[in-house]
């Protein structure tokens, strides 16, 4: 099997005929890491009964009663909790941490019966835009072992890159699903803020999170949405969604849909904020991306220059409003109820010493900056001042989206960097430009490959909808991905 090829629609249609059983399939992937993982180091745990899993799933198939993701093997983030596992966020201060309850995406997929092949590494708590800070290492991209492969969620990208899985889940809090998806020529999707439940996602910023599927096409990104989307009781935020069709929290009906009865075959009007393209964008991504709108004028879409001024400052918002929140939910973490810590002669001392061996770099950058937002004196000054801005960005864009159905800007403002080219934080958070915005405004966006430069390195598109324009999303882009070269899924 050519595992660089098979989609998961591919896949579920191979299973179906008995073309291939679902251990067959799980032995390829696990081939595929047993040849790469070591180079690549995507997987901080492969499953032991990843075998077991696909013999169960033959058995259902068999049944007669599969769903369409049974037999899947697919990939997870190491911040989604899988009852019985070890789920570390890719930090020594969750080392071996086993998880005593199935996040409730993982409690869908268990149901529709996929195959865990296991956990793939991240940015330490998801604090990262390359996979470098991870405690285990850093994941290397797979076109160019010299560069990165994006981050927080890298390793569930290459791990789908490379073949080792047929789709994977990863969590977005300012691209970290679009973005590596986008370095390694893969469709990243991020839903709208609670379509899907973040029940059992370690939280990193509880008001910006959302998990969200990285595959090689759009279609295979719409079947893992649809089978983890929906409202849960565990989580106050989730709101229900229908995939396929838009639905009403808290915005009104899409400007599609109104227009449906002036010309049922008019294309979405797409806007483009050309004076957020302006700067630091390099010339091989904007030239890809005008070529890109090209081909959605050419297939019935009208491309609109549109202004968005708040959104240049989504960015400054975003680096307060988080680590606010990652400071206050990684609080927990203090040697003294699970996790690593550390021996000392007092609490103050377990604290400190737990705190400055067990987390990261970056991660106490955050957390340092992010008490300092939130302490006397400064709580009005910073986070209620962003907090702020933030509800203007969103205003902003809903008077946008009565004019256009979309928004289009490139994923990230570069193709892949080189591991430990971005040393500065500031240059690493810059990377985020184009991608965090959605996160801000709680839109739904996709990121899909959109060619290659003179490199080899992916270049990806990314689209934005309203709040739940998730339809709007895979409609268009599929059209961008008819343009790909036949066979060029990674």
């Amino acid at each position: 099997m050519n595992l660089s090829e098979l989609t998961i629609k591919k896949a579920m249609i191979g299973l179906s005929e008995k073309k291939f059983s679902a251990r067959k399939l799980a032995e390829d992937c696990l081939k595929n890491i047993e040849e790469r993982n070591k180079e690549l180091n995507v997987f901080l745990e492969v499953f032991d009964d990843v075998l077991a899993q696909a013999d169960v799933a033959d058995k259902i198939i068999s049944s007669g009663e599969a769903n369409p993701l049974t037999g899947i093997p697919l990939a997870i983030k190491d911040n989604i909790l899988i009852k019985g596992r070890k789920c570390s966020s890719a930090s020594k201060i969750l080392e071996n941490y086993t998880a005593s309850y199935d996040a409730t995406v993982i409690k869908k997929l268990k149901d529709a019966g996929v195959i865990f092949m296991g956990r793939t590494n991240m940015d330490e708590f998801a604090m990262g835009s390359s996979t470098e800070s991870s405690a285990f290492g850093p994941t290397k991209n797979p076109f160019d072992l010299s560069r990165v492969p994006g981050g927080s969620s890298g390793g569930s990208a290459v791990a789908v890159a490379s073949g080792m899985a047929l789709g994977a889940l990863g969590s977005d809090t300012a691209g970290s699903i679009r973005q590596p998806a986008a370095f390694c020529g893969l469709v990243g999707m991020k839903p709208t803020y609670g379509a899907v439940s973040r029940y059992g996602l370690m939280a990193l910023g509880s008001s910006i999170d959302q998990i969200g599927p990285i595959t090689k096409t759009v279609e295979d990104a719409e079947i893992i949405f649809t089978a983890i989307a929906g409202a849960d009781s565990l989580d106050a935020t989730s709101v229900d969604v229908s995939p396929t069709e838009e639905f009403s929290w808290p915005s009104r009906p899409s400007l599609r849909s109104a227009r449906a009865g002036e010309n049922s075959s008019a294309g979405f009007t797409i806007g483009v904020p050309r004076d957020f393209l302006s700067e630091g964008v390099d010339p091989e991504v904007l030239k890809n991306f005008e070529e890109s709108l090209e081909k959605l004028r050419a297939a019935g879409c009208k491309i609109i220059d549109i202004s968005l001024p708040l959104v240049k400052y989504s960015l400054a918002v975003y680096y307060i409003l988080m680590p606010a929140e990652a400071s206050t939910n990684l609080a927990r973490y203090d040697g003294m109820r699970f996790g690593f810590s550390a021996e000392a002669p007092n609490l103050l001392e377990v604290y400190k010493k737990t705190r400055g061996e067990g987390f990261g770099r970056e991660v106490r950058r955050r957390i340092m900056l992010g008490t300092y937002v939130l302490s006397h004196g400064y709580y009005d000054a910073y986070y209620n001042k962003a907090t702020a801005v933030r509800g203007q960005i969103k205003h902003e864009f809903e008077k946008v989206f009565e004019k256009v159905d979309l928004i289009a800007t490139p994923t990230a403002p570069t193709p892949a960097f080189k591991l430990g080219e971005k040393i500065d934080p500031v240059s690493m958070y810059l990377s985020d430009i184009f991608t965090v915005p959605a996160n801000i405004a709680d839109l739904p966006a996709v990121s899909v490959p959109t060619g290659k430069n003179k490199d080899g390195l992916p270049l990806s598109f990314q689209l934005m909808a309203s709040i739940g324009g998730e339809s709007a999303l895979f409609s268009t882009a599929r059209i961008l991905e008819k343009y790909l070269p036949a066979g060029d899924l990674s």
